[in-house]
């Protein structure tokens, strides 16, 4: 496979469930050696998504290739070449951690065990447990470790990170840009929008079966608006009223004056030009945020994410 064919290609993706549509239309493409964000609210399409592309179901309609070949009827070819991890993982309770992972390990068929070993570590996981005494956040990372120590091509992580504390989604975050910068392909999944943001190359923002934007942060970011804080020494003119202009709110402060706002991206520069007219002070530029990215997206829905999407 070349880098210019995708690991994944869908289009016009369809699977109904009885009179339900799940998937209406969904289009995705992820491309080799890059980091995937697949975002969207409950009910939005992405686990029914990722079912299709491990086999797990068939599709209704629509056309899904996966390393170029068929996920549903070449699936114990594929899953060779990747590795899975899901929110909400189920183990055996009577096993160890460590004989969890080796079971695991033989499902995915080659295993980097020096990698595993370090990753244990890094965890801090302690192998020796039975699963039945681990917390969530244990259980997670023996499926973490399992999935980052095999020799796949392509991760799919559905809320990877769920039960792991802040230092731990740290660990996270750097082992999967170091699988990133050897070659390997993440399609990530998560209702933690700071995580997608930190890992992303690229994003796809799904609603209702159907994606309805897709591209890097910096494109999509161009349809958000940029917050700016300054302190001037007067009051920016004309400002208030600028095209592309937006939440301006202006306060006088110990004889300087205190100016909010937020503007569009391609107006930005003629903003700034005001405030320097004004005199700056001190000036604090914050570039939208993926979270703002969502809430234009959803509006009232994205209060939706306070769960997990599926």
């Amino acid at each position: 496979m070349t880098d210019t064919i995708p690991v994944i290609q869908i289009q016009g993706l369809t699977k109904t469930f009885g009179k339900t549509r799940a998937l209406d239309g969904l289009d995705l493409t992820v491309r080799p050696g890059e980091v995937h964000g697949f975002l969207g609210p409950n009910g939005a399409g992405k686990s029914t998504t990722i079912r299709i592309l491990l086999g797990l179901i068939r599709a209704t309609g629509g056309h899904v290739d996966l390393f170029g070949a068929d996920p549903w009827r070449d699936a114990s070819g594929l899953h060779g070449r990747l590795a899975y991890v899901a929110g909400d993982v189920a183990l055996w309770p009577g096993l160890t951690g460590g004989q969890c992972l080796d079971v695991i390990g033989a499902t995915h068929g080659s295993v980097d065990e020096k990698r595993r070993a370090e990753l244990i570590e890094r965890f801090e996981l302690d192998p020796a447990k039975r699963i039945r005494d681990y917390s969530k956040g244990n259980r997670q990372k023996v499926a973490l470790i399992a999935a980052l120590a095999a020799r796949a091509d392509l991760l799919v992580l559905d809320e990877p990170s769920s039960g792991l504390d802040p230092l731990m989604e740290q660990v996270f975050q750097q082992c999967v840009h170091e699988r990133q910068h050897d070659g390997v392909t993440v399609l990530l999944s998560s209702h933690i929008l700071g995580e997608v943001e930190a890992l992303a190359d690229r994003v796809s923002i799904v609603r209702r079966g159907r994606t309805v934007t897709t591209g890097s942060l910096s494109e999509l970011r161009r349809h958000t608006k940029t917050s700016v804080h300054a302190v001037t020494a007067a009051e920016p003119v004309g400002l208030d009223s600028a095209d592309g202009v937006a939440d301006y709110v202006c306060e006088r402060l110990d004889g300087y004056v205190d100016v909010r706002f937020t503007v569009d991206a391609e107006r930005l520069d003629a903003g700034i030009g005001r405030l320097h007219a004004a005199r700056i002070h001190t000036l604090t530029v914050r570039p939208p945020s993926l979270d703002a990215l969502f809430l234009r997206t959803y509006g009232d829905d994205a209060d939706m994410l306070a769960g997990a999407p599926r």
